[in-house]
Order: structure tokens, then sequence, then C-alpha cells
């Protein structure tokens, strides 16, 4: 295959969602060649490549053809985001291409449209969610304008301070009470919009590769944003032990 536009495997395991997409050029223009998204209780590890395989072998594309490979980021599941990571760089590795990166909660936000400021959002359990905001562009993409933080949902509503459109899987479990609780207009997206899509985290990856902002295959690592459960227990017992 040829092209004058990168083309671009990405993958997103941040969440119980595995997804997968083939695309050729970014946000501004860009065209989606194919996509599949799983959203089961099956490990990633048991269905992400079987998904890779059978989207390069139906889309006519081999390993060779691929300009850049994608990974989302996170935050999200641990174990997923591990899954996603590892499966990346092995095929960066091996076909000696670029590694990208790119937050799940951007590849959430690039999707929405309209003008009001934009909360993405993640369930991140232990009563928390992941959460990053975002404003448009000159180019009229939805952009980050702060950090990706962990947060009670009762922190979250006190953020929201005028109208504001939410998107993420963890409006399914608080959006009632941030309705609730906040006194502004809250705007949701459509439900199909609250899972990630790995063609738009593609799309965003694209960008990252024109501007050479790769990973390191070596020290990339998922954006977890708060401890595991292993590192808050080790970091207990240190201080049971100082």
């Amino acid at each position: 295959m040829s092209s004058e536009e990168p083309l671009i495997l990405a993958v997103d395991t941040a969440t119980a969602c595995s997804t997968v997409a083939l695309t050729i050029g970014d946000v501004h223009g860009g065209s989606l060649l194919a996509s599949i998204s799983l959203n089961s209780k099956i490990t990633h590890s048991r269905r992400l490549l079987t998904a890779v395989e059978w989207l390069l072998q139906e889309s006519d594309v081999v390993l060779a053809d691929i300009d850049g490979f994608g990974v989302g980021l996170g935050p999200g599941s641990f174990t997923g985001l591990r899954i996603g990571m590892a499966t990346m760089k092995g095929l960066a590795v091996a076909m000696d291409k670029p590694l990208l990166g790119v937050s799940t909660l951007d590849g959430l936000a690039v999707n929405c449209s309209g003008q009001l400021p934009l909360c993405a959002l993640l369930d991140a359990r232990k009563k928390e969610v992941y959460r990053a905001w975002y404003a448009k562009d000159a180019c009229g993409i939805y952009r980050a304008v702060g950090p990706i933080q962990a947060l009670k949902p009762e922190a979250l509503a006190k953020e929201i301070m005028s109208p504001c459109l939410l998107v993420g899987d963890g409006i399914i479990p608080y959006g009632s009470f941030l309705q609730e609780m906040v006194a502004e207009p809250l705007l949701i997206a459509p439900l199909s919009l609250h899972y990630p899509n790995a063609a738009s985290l593609a799309f965003l990856c694209c960008e990252k590769l024109r501007n050479n902002e790769t990973l390191d295959i070596e020290s990339a690592v998922p954006l977890y944003v708060r401890a595991s459960d292993a590192e808050l227990s080790l970091q207990a017992k240190v201080k049971v032990t100082q």
C-alpha cells in the first residue's frame, strides 16, 4: 500500500473495551480504513493480537506498511494499559517503526463537537473518576487545558462553574449525581462517544508522528495517574517499618 499520508495502527485497552483501528492522515482530513471494538469481560491479552491480525488481513495491509504504532496511554485499567503498551512496543520493535502515544481522554475529547468547555472522564473505580478539561483550539479541535487527575465525584462537581459538555464512561455511574450536584447546565455526549475509539487515537498519533513526538520504546510507560494497589501496599509497609 502506498500513500503520501502516514498509515497508523492504533489500539486502546484502557477500559473493558478493546479497540483497534487503521487510519491514514490526521484529525484535519484523515480517513479511516478499518476499525474494530470489542466490549466484553474477556481479557485484552486473549483478543488484542487476534483483532489486530484480523483487521490487517481484512484491510489487505501488512505490518511493513505501517508508518507508526499508536497506543492509548490511559489512564484506566493498569492491567489493560500494560497489555496495550507491551503489544505495540513489540510491533514497533519488530518493524523498526515509531511508537506513538496519546491519552485515552484526549481520544474521547477529539470526537466531540460544540463550543462548550469539555470534561472527559473515565471511571477510575474506588469511587473516583479520571478527568481532564478541554477547550477548542483555533481549528475547532478539543485540546487539553490542564492535567489529568483522579478525583472524587464530589470534587469534580465543585470544579464545574459554568455550562459544559461531559463525555466518557465515568458518566455512566456518576452522570446523574453530577447533574444533581451542579447548578450549571450539563450536556451529556451521546452514549456511543463514551467508549474509547482507536480511530481518534490514530489520527492524534499521526499528529505526534509529524511533530516527531515519538515515545522511547525502552522507557515508555502508560499514564497511570495514581499508584497501583501493590504500590500503595508497599508504601504502607515501608511506613510501618520506619
